[in-house]
């Protein structure tokens, strides 16, 4: 099932919290992240660079990140969920009681849990071995 959830990203916090050799890798990683819940999110950074799309995250440039992220909370936390990831408490504070916050460090640790479980296989013929799976088939095919 989806997830109705409105993520909203501070670029640079999160990039300092976690381990990314650079912005593409963060984006990337946030890209496969809100795709995988069903989710969406904005990805903003201090400064100027190429407003993008990567499917369901937006990465966006700003004079100043911390306004847009203020501004993108105000304007949708009265119309869906939204979750606000930052651990600049200026930030966290003027976002509205109505949004949920995460620290960089703690959603880092929660994204970790959902992109490396892992799932059982859907389908019996994902449980067997290659040499099985080969004789099924020549079965299948009559031979």
């Amino acid at each position: 099932m989806p997830d109705p959830t409105l993520y909203l990203f501070d670029g640079h916090n999160l990039l300092h919290a976690g381990s990314y050799k650079d912005l593409r890798e963060l984006r990337d990683e946030l890209a496969s992240f809100v795709a995988l819940k069903g989710a969406r999110g904005y990805l903003v950074f201090d400064g100027s660079g190429v407003d993008e799309s990567y499917g369901p995250l937006e990465v966006r440039y700003a004079k100043d990140a911390d306004t847009t992220l203020e501004r993108l909370a105000a304007e949708n936390r009265g119309t869906e969920v939204v979750c606000l990831v930052s651990s600049d408490s200026a930030v966290r504070g003027t976002s509205g009681q109505e949004v949920q916050k995460r620290s960089s460090a703690t959603f880092l640790g929660e994204m970790e849990a959902v992109t490396h479980r892992e799932d059982r296989p859907h389908h019996l013929r994902d449980t067997l071995d290659e040499e099985t799976r080969a004789k099924l088939e020549r079965m299948r095919r009559g031979g």
